[in-house]
């Protein structure tokens, strides 16, 4: 019994651990000529595998390669995600020691550098150090000092070179150039990368304790099926000594490994223009009706996808019916004629798709895909609204899992309960050093901070990170609210960004805030549904405000009505000041105004949306739709959108 057993076992785990350490790059793949008997051991052990496989398979035309390939992938990320979990659960047992270690090994390898030496990282002992030695910073600190290593100057902050100067979205502001580094990525992969990268990608958009997670929560998501991604290939720029700048995303085809996994194939993602390449992310997914996952880094971008195939269907059902891709498609011809030897005439899947779009919307993913177990996509924060309304509408009775909270700066928390209705995320020990800005102190001059181990459930904090890329005390811009605790560590949920808030008087009005009074007003107005919003103070507005005491000027597109009445308006502003005490007697004493309402028409946020990546060059990867409006333009494009 045990002879067999080794017998079956051995080429798999060999396999397996082939291929598990050519992806982390400690040695090459294993060379396809094994020992003889080694050789034949692997037919057994085929045999097992495919009898395996075979319970899991619930698409149709796949190669066993293509299936080899994510059977292994599964089994992969199976055998990490088990072992960091462990490593996790272990860190929030002694989170004090995991975030010092942390610490010190980042000052340790920074020492050398021109900004190690200039605060001394190398005489630093403990975190009491370090926090005696290193002010508290936020963009500006670094500006001046990035611009160097964009220029070439090496050993400046970090004793690495950059591999990307990454773009943050700007959502809250102008867009900062960041450094993104190996180690940075390898807390990525470690903690929530998905399978099968190659070891130089930094893609974001995770697995291994995130999808061990999953697959305890879904285990129907283990089947061998086919995942949509929604990802559009960025572009990137040259720094003067050629590092490049840009999202920090890199193309699931820039690993031969992970195109298996996908509906979409590599050609696709060689395509510049967003709207082609999400026509090509739609055609082949609808031609596949096994696709078990749709995924993306946000929810808006699967809620955009929906309202393309809205408008589109027709298009799409032709090119399958006639295995073609649309003449109306801007390709390059090389792209196209690689697309076009993977399209077959399909009229049965045509008509089958034909009659789901023609019993409407409302429930169309599950219609399209009947094996559709999930969602996997951030749907916290600014992206909260789209994740309600693909769960009401177009997604209705299909599992979302939020899995990770991260940024340009890095892996911050893990969510350890995918089927909890409140995203909450686990704050990674390893990945960040963390520190806590009270809200109360924000506006304080020096503030003290606070370690995980201090924080207290139920209370709202700033996030102040030191990171594996060279960030040390900073200021992310992040409210948190410590929501409890798993073993010592803390559990947060996302409040809202420091420069998305409403502050016309001082009052302070947070997206959470707004967002709360704005749907309790939607809600008492009949028929009506939120499609998407964005607020200006009136100070940018000028001479356009229509009023002279300052107030906020809010942008609603809904579904369901035309017009809004005046007493309907004014619901949205009494809703606002029954959850603010603090707008409330700002508007009693009248320094306030009340609130101006405008109803755009349809179809305004995608526009406003293109305009607002165009300007900042953000990827539409990570692209989050700014509820503040900080520029006059962008508050005059939605003013002449205004039907109401």
């Amino acid at each position: 019994m045990g002879f067999s057993w080794f017998r079956m076992t051995v080429p798999l785990c060999l396999a397996v651990l082939s291929v598990a350490l050519a992806i982390i790059g400690q040695i090459p793949a294993m060379p396809p000529v094994l020992p003889t008997t080694i050789g034949v051991c692997s037919l057994v052990g085929m045999a097992v595998i495919w009898r395996d496989i075979s319970s899991k398979i619930k698409g149709e035309n796949r190669t066993f390669g293509s299936l080899f390939s994510q059977y292994l992938a599964v089994k992969v990320v199976g055998l990490l995600g088990r072992r960091q979990r462990a490593k996790l659960e272990s860190d929030t047992l002694k989170v004090k020691q995991a975030q010092e270690e942390t610490l010190l090994k980042r000052l340790r390898k920074n020492a050398d550098t021109l900004y190690g030496k200039q605060y001394d990282f190398s005489s630093v002992k403990d975190i009491d150090g370090f926090r005696k030695c290193h002010p508290i910073t936020t963009y500006g600190h670094y500006r001046e000092l990035i611009g160097r290593i964009a220029a070439g100057e090496e050993k400046v902050i970090i004793a690495e070179k950059p591999l990307i100067l990454a773009m943050t979205s700007g959502t809250s502001g102008a867009s900062a150039m960041l450094l993104s580094t190996k180690d940075t990525n390898t807390e990525f992969f470690l903690q929530v990368k998905p399978l099968l990268y190659d070891d130089d990608s930094d893609d974001d958009d995770g697995v291994t304790v995130c999808l061990d997670a999953m697959r305890q929560a879904f285990p129907e998501t283990e089947s061998l099926q086919r995942t949509t991604k929604l990802f559009y290939t960025p572009t990137f720029r040259q720094s003067e000594a050629g590092i490049p700048i840009g999202p920090n995303s890199s193309t699931p085809a820039s690993s031969r490994h992970m195109l298996n996994l996908y509906t979409t194939p590599a050609p696709a993602f060689e395509v510049p223009s967003e709207k082609d390449t999400l026509y090509l992310h739609l055609l082949f997914a609808l031609k596949d009706p096994s696709v078990g996952t749709l995924e993306s880094n946000f929810a808006s971008t699967v809620f955009y996808a929906f309202t393309a195939l809205q408008d589109r269907w027709q298009e799409l059902v032709e090119d399958i019916a006639e295995g073609k891709i649309s003449s109306a498609l801007s390709l390059d011809p090389n792209v196209r004629a690689r697309l076009e030897t993977l399209m077959k005439p399909d009229p049965q899947r045509a008509a089958q798709l034909r009659g789901h779009f023609q019993e409407g919307f409302k429930g169309i993913a599950r219609r399209l895909w009947p094996h559709l177990h999930l969602v996997l996509a951030v749907d916290s924060g600014s992206n909260q609204i789209y994740g309600e309304m693909l769960r009401a509408n177009y997604c209705e009775g299909v599992a979302f899992y939020s899995p990770f909270y991260a940024a340009t700066e890095g892996l911050i928390g893990v969510n350890l309960w995918p089927n909890e209705p409140n995203r909450r995320y686990l704050l990674c020990p390893r990945s960040m050093f963390c520190e806590f800005l009270p809200e109360s102190s924000l506006e304080e001059e020096t503030p003290q901070t606070l370690l995980m181990e201090e924080v207290k459930e139920g209370d709202n904090y700033e996030l102040v990170i030191t990171n594996a890329s060279g960030l040390f005390r900073y200021r992310i811009g992040d409210i948190v609210k410590v929501v409890g605790f798993h073993n010592q560590c803390p559990v947060v949920e996302f409040q809202y960004r420091r420069g998305q808030m409403l502050n016309v008087r001082g009052e302070k009005v947070s997206e959470a805030l707004f967002l709360g009074a704005l749907k309790k007003a939607v809600a008492q107005w009949p028929g009506a549904q939120l499609v998407d919003y964005s607020c200006a103070e009136s100070g940018i507005l000028g001479d356009s405000t229509g009023g002279s005491d300052p107030h906020y000027q809010v942008f609603i597109e809904l579904k369901g009505v035309r017009n809004l009445t005046e007493e309907q308006r004014y619901k949205l502003d009494v809703c606002l000041q029954q959850d603010s005490a603090v707008y409330k007697s700002f508007r009693i004493k009248g320094s306030i105004g009340p609130m101006r309402v405008q109803l755009l028409s349809e179809g305004s946020f995608k526009e406003l949306r293109k305009q607002m990546m165009a300007y900042t060059s953000t990827s539409p990867n990570t692209f989050k739709m700014h509820r503040v409006l900080r520029r006059k333009e962008y508050a005059d494009f939605l003013l002449g959108k205004t039907i109401s």
